[in-house]
């Protein structure tokens, strides 16, 4: 396979602190000979476990950006034993414009593994990571919120693996992340995830959803500074005890937890999030905004269990998620 055309101004090998880039050449109008400099930090002090961060995976999501732009100014090598490397804008054309997926190729980073070193801006990039940085690793966070069109309760996640050893690793790092909630999330396809590709490594992986809106809260934010510092412990790279409080455990058993809407309109959510909700309950309502005096569709809850996440804003279009329901663990 050809050579990644990507190329590091950080050394990862090197004791030290280091702040640099990811240089992809991209030649465009604006610029001939000109380059994407997607910022990274590497900190490493002897021998010991790789974790790798990431966020801005999807462009739109600001919790994992905010947390590792400030770890990246604070870490000290002489605090660490082993290495963490830092990418808190992963798919970076995207995240400059405030968009879920890249405005140069539309390419969205969380399905396009394991990516093309002789494909689009966006498939490179995921080729740097599956052979290059996900390799490097022995942990890996991917840090999430709903961006946009989504709000969740935040939850860090792992998923249900083949490997049992493997996931009982990935539950143990969920659970010391130490989120409102954790959840063993099952995703709506897994096909060309960044997860799927870490998993299939056989690396501990989680993520996060923690919020959404395509915003930040100080309480979002501050859950994600507070797990990446756990994550870290419990990996043995930083010293101390962990951080934590009450997590509430949550499962989703199968694809009817998704509620996805059959009609367009006006959203009307009639739970908040994190409320309990019962089987036939009445989660939202939309209405058809081309007409007055028509009733609205609604939908309602599949299952107990705990309303985990919403559309987000107020006008929904056909085969959108109108929420998600979770079981408690």
């Amino acid at each position: 396979m050809r050579a990644n055309p990507i190329s590091a101004t950080v050394d990862y090998d090197k004791d030290g602190v280091q702040h640099g880039f990811l240089k992809l050449p991209y030649s465009h109008d604006g610029s001939a000979w000109g380059s994407i400099m997607i910022p990274i930090t590497v900190a490493r002090n002897g021998d010991g476990p790789t974790v790798l961060l990431t966020g801005g995976n999807h462009g739109d999501e600001y919790e994992g950006p905010v947390a590792l732009f400030d770890l990246t100014k604070t870490i000290k090598s002489e605090d660490i034993t082993g290495r963490v490397i830092i990418v808190p804008a992963m798919n970076y054309p995207a995240f400059r414009a405030a968009s879920r997926t890249s405005p140069i190729d539309k390419g969205n980073m969380n399905r396009i593994f394991p990516g093309n070193p002789v494909g689009t801006v966006t498939e490179k990039i995921a080729d740097y990571f599956q052979r290059t940085l996900l390799p490097l690793a022995d942990y890996v966070l991917d840090i999430h919120s709903g961006g946009k069109t989504l709000n969740f309760v935040p939850f860090c996640a792992a998923h249900v693996l083949e490997d049992k050893a493997q996931e009982e690793k990935c539950v143990a790092a969920m659970r010391a992340f130490n989120a409102p909630f954790s959840m063993m999330l099952l995703e709506v396809d897994a096909t060309g995830m960044y997860d799927t590709a870490a998993e299939e490594m056989g690396k501990v992986f989680i993520s996060t959803e923690l919020g959404g809106g395509g915003s930040s809260t100080a309480a979002s934010v501050a859950i994600a500074k507070k797990g990446v510092k756990n994550l870290l412990r419990h990996a043995g790279v930083l010293t101390g005890d962990l951080d934590v409080e009450n997590s509430i455990e949550l499962c989703m058993p199968d694809h009817q937890c998704y509620i996805s809407s059959e009609s367009s309109g006006l959203l009307e959510l009639c739970v908040e999030l994190g409320e309990p909700v019962t089987t036939g309950q009445t989660l939202a309502r939309v209405y058809d905004i081309d007409r007055t005096g028509s009733n609205p569709t609604e939908y309602t809850s599949p299952l107990n269990g705990i309303f985990a996440a919403r559309h987000f804003p107020g006008l929904i279009g056909m085969g959108d998620i109108v929420g998600v329901v979770a079981v408690k663990v």
